[in-house]
């Protein structure tokens, strides 16, 4: 098992930068990778970012490239997603996720990003 613990969400204004964390305790040898998702009301949860967790292999949706960077810290059990140059459209539930094989197995509770126009 796996146990992950999003944080950092808030409300911010278009324009501003947010930081998430996420924690992973548990069997965390066992990840191969981990990614954000998000969703907003009324619509289908969508990918945003991964990375592997052994290594620098980074994947990012287009909506995100260039603002959102997702990166570890593996002595913290750690992954983050710092986001720059918020939109009043990336307001949303963050969840992060980890991938043991297959699919996304393991879920966070999700953290409320919300943007202001």
């Amino acid at each position: 098992q796996v146990q992950l613990v999003e944080s950092g969400g808030g409300l911010v204004q278009a324009g501003d930068s947010l930081r998430l964390s996420c924690a992973a305790s548990g069997r965390t040898f066992s990840i191969y990778a981990m990614g954000w998702f998000r969703q907003a009301p009324g619509k289908e949860r969508e990918f945003v970012a991964r990375i592997k967790w052994n290594g620098d292999n980074t994947y990012y949706t287009d909506s995100v490239k260039g603002r959102f960077t997702i990166s570890r810290d593996n002595a913290k059990n750690t992954v983050y997603l710092q986001m720059n140059s918020l939109k009043p459209e990336d307001t949303a539930v963050y969840y992060c996720a980890a991938k043991i094989t297959g699919t996304y197995n393991y879920w966070g509770q999700g953290t409320q990003v919300t943007v202001s126009s």
